[in-house]
């Protein structure tokens, strides 16, 4: 099977595919205004596609690398963060201006529902690996929303620092990982004790993304600002009660951002907005591999796929 990374170029309109061990573009695919956030489905054969400043959802079919649909809707406004439920049956879309939940159906690429969450910017999701819970980063309200995906509502709100962006649920469930721009703070949440903070950490200058490799044991956190990527042990991976730590800060490109491990865990991509490549990272050594690989115009949403 190959391996390819799918690299959303947001400052020219356009999807590049790349074969990984090509390490070079095979298709450009031209989309809506301004594409931000990507999420694969291999089972359902789609890649779902946020064109946030055309205010649009581009779907693609995973085998030829096509558009076959654009999903629009009146309260589309800066649509941005995806999440896909387990079952692989419904994506979960936060429209940042509009503040708002959208709710798709992957099988018709139908909006089956819409709610708002009444706080401000709300902007990237994160479902739990039960698939009974979604959480939303409101970057202008300074907090987390939960929503009940049974019964598909906001249930609550928790602060979470200044500014949250990055968000992520820890692969075994039980922690939820928020990473906040301002205050440039990585928070650890326990979804299990009424969303108590346990840990806080100081990370680098403007996190905006985590992502946790496969096995659970780090969360890679781009920093845009500073211009590094944080290498968080979570210790959560062995069972044990071990507060995670920022073990180390691999030097990236200019403005990291969106960032994606690939099946195996050892190997992380990192798209790099200013200098338009994507860093590939050793993940048994913690270090950036020598070549990169050229990206177009501020590359940022990426994701993986094997097929």
């Amino acid at each position: 099977m190959d391996e390819y990374l799918i690299v959303l170029n947001k400052d020219e309109d356009t999807v590049h595919i790349i074969d990984i061990g090509e390490q070079r573009i095979t298709k450009t695919i031209e989309v809506d205004h301004n594409p931000h956030e990507v999420a694969v489905i291999p089972e359902k054969n789609k890649t779902y596609i946020t064109c946030s400043l055309g205010n649009r959802l581009n779907v693609i079919e995973n085998k030829s690398f096509s558009i076959i649909n654009r999903i629009d809707h009146q309260d589309f406004n800066f649509p941005h963060g995806l999440a896909v439920t387990p079952d692989s049956k419904r994506v979960y879309l936060a429209s940042t201006y509009s503040e708002k939940i959208f709710i798709i159906n992957t099988d018709s690429d139908e909006i089956e529902n819409v709610f708002p969450t009444h706080q401000d910017k709300s902007h990237m999701v994160a479902i739990t690996p039960g698939g009974d819970r979604a959480f939303v980063a409101n970057i202008g309200s300074n907090n987390v929303s939960v929503i009940d995906i049974n019964q598909e509502k906001v249930i609550n709100h928790f602060p979470v620092g200044t500014a949250p962006e990055g968000i992520a649920v820890h692969p075994q469930g039980k922690f939820l990982y928020v990473a906040n721009q301002k205050d440039d703070s990585l928070y650890v949440i326990d979804l299990v004790n009424k969303y108590k903070i346990l840990h806080k950490r100081r990370l680098g200058s403007i996190p905006i993304r985590i992502v946790f490799s496969p096995d659970g044991k780090y969360a890679f956190i781009p920093n845009r600002k500073s211009g590094d990527l944080s290498v968080i042990e979570t210790g959560f991976a062995r069972q044990d009660q071990k507060m995670p730590w920022e073990i180390k800060r691999i030097p990236v490109g200019i403005w990291p951002g969106g960032t994606v491990f690939d099946e195996s865990g050892e190997r992380a991509f990192v798209a790099n907005n200013k200098t338009n490549d994507i860093s590939i990272i050793d993940v048994r050594s913690l270090t950036e591999e020598s070549i990169r690989i050229s990206t177009g115009i501020h590359p940022d949403g990426i994701a993986y796929l094997k097929k």
